[in-house]
Formats: C-alpha cells, structure tokens, sequence
C-alpha cells in the first residue's frame, strides 16, 4: 500500500475512536432519570445538610435526577433545582437505597467532578435476571417535620438537627404540629430571631395556645 494512503487511512481510523470515545464520556450527562418525592423535603444548594435551604420539594413532585454524590441527589423541577437526600426519593416507584442511590437511578458514580457515566438511562428495557429480591430499604427518621394542621396533616416542611430558621415568612403562624421521632431538641418562637420559644424533645400534634402563632424555629 501507498505510504500516503496508509497514512491517510491511520488519520481516519484515529478520528473515529477519538470521536466514538467522546461519546461515551459526555452523552450520558445531558441524561436524566425520572424520580417522584415521597414526602415534603429540603431542596439545598449542595449535597449535606450545612449547604443552605433553596426551596421545599413537596410529596409526589416528579423531579429529574440528574446525578448522585454520597447519599445526596441533584434534581431539577418546577421552582429552584437543588440537592435532596436520597432517602426521600423513589425511582420508577421503588425506594432508592439511600448509600447508593445512583444504581437506583441508573448511573455508575465517578468522583464529584468527573463524569456521570449512565449504566440504563435511556436504553430500551431489558428482562429481569433471576436472582435474590432486593432489600427492602427502611425509611431514615432524622428530620423533624412541621404541617400547617393538627395530628400531623396538611402541607409541611422538614428541618435536620442543627438547622435553624430565624423568619419563616410565608410559613409565619402556620404551624399547627410537628413530628419529632427522634426526640430532637426543638424550639418554635412566636416572635422571629428565636424570641418568645418554647422548647419541646417530643413531637407536638396540637400546640395549644402557639397553634398557628409561630415566626421562628431551630431543631438542635
């Protein structure tokens, strides 16, 4: 064979890899995988719970999942996208497994600022494997949970230990009850900036002469 056709021929050949090695790496990225809220939650401007409170997700919202870190996923939606626990997230209506949500949702973690390379996402459904059933996942009870009506009902939002709201705005007087499994050390103030409290380790399913009458809280 000619030299320069060799040549030629070996500059193709290298292109195409080049090219077919470009997408694997980045097409997964403008994936995303459906996911459904299963109860009122934080949305936060990173993947903890020292990142900053950027809107509440509210029970049932479809969200897309864009990737997963630790136990944390970034979901995008109607109102500000954000980070949310993956314990409060299901995939195709099963639980996420909170220390490995990404397998939940089809992506194969790489390091928080490498590559999310997508292992089902947008591929056509393959048969199940025979093999064992796996683990029902158990709800994580860490959070203390707020609603705007007696006996735990109604519209909500949730608050970890070491979180603190000094004015609720658009929650001022709206609290009726709140769910403590934990036994945290909450503190609601009828006056914001944490003024006017009562402290409780328990839940509260009426509070009495503060239902409705509460500008401020902290769980600690």
């Amino acid at each position: 064979m000619h030299r320069q056709t060799r040549k030629r021929i070996l500059n193709l050949a290298t292109g195409v890899a080049v090219a077919a090695a470009a997408v694997v790496v980045f097409l997964p990225a403008a994936q995303a995988a459906p996911g459904t809220v299963t109860t009122n939650v934080n949305v936060r401007s990173g993947p903890g719970t020292n990142y900053a409170v950027v809107d509440v997700a509210r029970a049932g919202q479809q969200v897309d999942v864009q990737r997963c870190q630790g136990s944390w996923c970034y979901v995008v939606k109607s109102g500000p996208d954000g980070w949310v626990s993956a314990s409060y997230l299901s995939a195709s209506g099963r639980p996420v497994n909170p220390s490995n949500p990404g397998i939940s949702f089809g992506f194969t973690i790489g390091g928080p600022d490498g590559p999310q390379i997508s292992i089902g996402v947008g591929n056509q459904p393959q048969p199940p494997r025979p093999g064992p059933r796996p683990p029902v996942i158990q709800p994580v009870y860490d959070d203390v949970c707020f609603y705007d009506r007696t006996r735990f009902r109604g519209d909500s939002f949730c608050m970890s230990d070491g979180e603190a709201i000094r004015d609720l705005r658009g929650w001022t007087d709206r609290i009726s009850s709140f769910d403590n499994p934990d036994g945290l050390e909450v503190q609601v103030c009828s006056q914001p900036n944490f003024r006017s409290c009562r402290t409780y380790t328990t839940g509260a399913s009426s509070l009495g002469d503060f239902d409705d009458y509460i500008a401020s809280v902290r769980v600690r």
